[in-house]
């Protein structure tokens, strides 16, 4: 059985400029990055209508045992595509953190991949460096202000902006710096965010153009004075360079799946720290280019599509068509308890206590933000009939179709099932909304998403977390959506409670105002901002060749 990277390298790649022209584009609305990458122009999408049928690929909560969000989401464009639709896929930006850590390459898999698979992995076209810069300046001009006399009276004691790096690294998440004497800066407690968590990431995927942008950047707080009023990018005078450093970052970047599908890839804020969504420029663009826009949101449902619906659709004015559930077998028995060893055999008792955790999914999508949902199995070898049978009379009891899925054996081929139904609920009507009210204090809100997300009884607050809440609210940021920081492998903020569990309340230990993206960052449990590499990286097993061939890379 070949590896993800070794059928990649196989494929056939057609020209960019030959994956615009499927568009509709030209060459002078691309921008091409050597023969299989390039950006988007403005052109390309300016004056069009916005008609294309917005989808959105979502998963249970995940597990060790894995569940192929991206592989369903690239695939299922495939499968559109196959069946005479004009599909368009935009994804999230790998970060590296990921990639050298624990998931390695985050393409999509076996025969449902993006291409050039390695070079999105690594680098791609620089954005995330960008992004990762422009946050960087922001920190030394902060930084220099101070040195430089302080005219802005920034109390060093209530400094929120951070550094930050694309890279796993805990060492970094406390620091001390501005040692070693009086030309060495200014003595403060200090930080590193991974690149994906870095407000400017956010920015510049909830920015709809330049000046947009700029706008957001201008907002962006950096700290508070020693009256306790906001201190902003736009006050350090650091909005213009940063916007210069993000400007080519701003475009979507185009590429095409193993069966020459366009491929919109740009943005990649984490769902479990940030929004965990693709860029707004993107999806906005695809609509305009695609009949139909296969999208996907970080992790679970309960964190990237609860904020691609309550912060990004919000923010965006999108409304979209109909969501997919991704699950498998395997995943929904260690829901159940099974251990990863065990998963290969038939537990029809694990997998029962298991599917709570998928049902609830569904009746989030359907009953939360008024969406019609399809399940998408993704079948393994080892999954039985009966087991599959189960999977179906228990979603069909809460009105929910299963298609079998296997697309990452026999690309869209193994979709099309899927792609039928997808089309099928497109054409319904659906009274998308909200979980709730942004015109809500913030404990509201916060209260909404625990209690009809997350099923949980509600949230406990630490002294400083009702500290901050409050003053933001007297700054005016109360009336902004919410961002729920919390561990991805469980409903609740616990990552050991698996399933669909009740009775818990969520514990926000702290709170953050994001300006310029337009949203309150609520962390709860454990969370971190910076992840740590795990015992044995992935980044162990990840090698070159003399002639440039990379391995190791998934």
């Amino acid at each position: 059985m070949m590896t993800d990277i070794e059928i990649a390298r196989e494929a056939k790649m057609e020209h960019i400029l030959k994956i615009a022209q499927k568009l509709g584009l030209g060459e002078n609305d691309v921008e091409c990055y050597g023969k299989y990458k390039a950006k988007l122009a403005p052109s390309a999408w300016e004056g069009r209508a916005a008609t294309g049928k917005l989808i959105l690929v979502t998963a249970i909560t995940p597990t060790p045992a894995g569940e192929g969000k991206t592989t369903t989401t690239i695939g299922l464009a495939d499968a559109l595509s196959r069946i005479g639709k004009r599909a368009v896929v935009a994804l999230r930006e790998p970060s590296l953190g990921p990639v050298f850590g624990v998931k390695g390459g985050a393409a999509g898999g076996g025969y449902a991949q993006v291409v050039p698979m390695e070079e999105i992995n690594l680098h791609f076209t620089g954005d995330f460096h960008a992004v990762g810069a422009a946050n960087n300046l922001l920190a030394a001009m902060l930084d220099n202000h101070i040195f430089q006399g302080n005219e802005l009276g920034i109390d060093p004691e209530h400094i929120t902006w951070k550094r930050c790096v694309d890279m796993n690294d805990r060492q970094l998440r406390y620091l001390q710096d501005g040692l070693g004497g009086p030309k060495s800066g200014v003595p403060r407690k200090d930080g590193f965010d991974i690149t994906v968590a870095s407000e400017i990431m956010a920015v510049l995927c909830l920015a709809t153009s330049l000046s947009d942008l700029k706008e957001r950047l201008a907002r962006l707080v950096v700290g508070y004075n020693k009256g306790g009023m906001p201190v902003t990018a736009g006050d350090l005078k650091a909005v213009g360079a940063m916007a210069a450093l993000l400007k080519d970052a701003m475009k979507p970047n185009l590429v095409q799946t193993l069966e020459g599908t366009p491929a919109l890839v740009h943005g990649g804020p984490f769902a479990n720290i940030a929004h965990g969504c693709n860029s707004v420029i993107a999806t906005k663009a695809a609509q305009r280019l695609g009949d139909y826009v296969v999208t996907e949101a970080g992790f679970g449902a309960d964190l990237g599509a609860e904020k691609f619906f309550d912060i990004k659709c919000r923010a965006a004015g999108l409304r979209p068509s109909a969501a997919v559930v991704v699950a498998t077998v395997r995943a929904l028995k260690m829901h159940g308890g099974l251990a990863k060893e065990d998963l290969g055999r038939e537990d029809a008792e694990a997998l029962e206590r298991g599917l709570p955790n998928l049902l609830r999914h569904i009746s989030n999508i359907r009953n939360v933000f008024g969406l019609p949902a399809v399940v998408a199995l993704n079948r393994f070898p080892t999954d039985t009939d009966a087991e599959i049978a189960l999977v179906i009379r228990r979603c069909r009891e809460l009105g929910a179709k299963v298609c079998l899925s296997t697309v990452w054996a026999e690309g869209g081929k193994g979709g099309v099932e899927l792609a039928e139904e997808v089309v099928r609920l497109c054409e319904e009507e659906n009274d998308f909304r909200f979980c709730y009210d942004e015109r809500l204090p913030i404990k509201e809100k916060i209260h909404a998403v625990v209690t009809r997300v997350y099923g949980g009884d509600g949230a406990v607050y630490t002294p400083e977390a009702e500290e901050e809440i409050s003053r933001l609210e007297a700054l005016g940021f109360g009336h902004a959506p919410v961002c729920i920081a919390k561990t991805q492998y469980s409903f609740s903020d616990d990552a050991t409670k698996l399933g669909a569990p009740n009775g818990f309340t969520v514990t926000v230990r702290s709170v953050k105002v994001s300006a310029g993206a337009g949203f309150v960052v609520v962390y709860t449990g454990n969370i971190m901002t910076m992840p740590g590499l795990p015992k044995h990286p992935a980044a162990e097993n990840i090698d070159v060749d003399e002639a440039g061939n990379i391995t190791g890379l998934f």
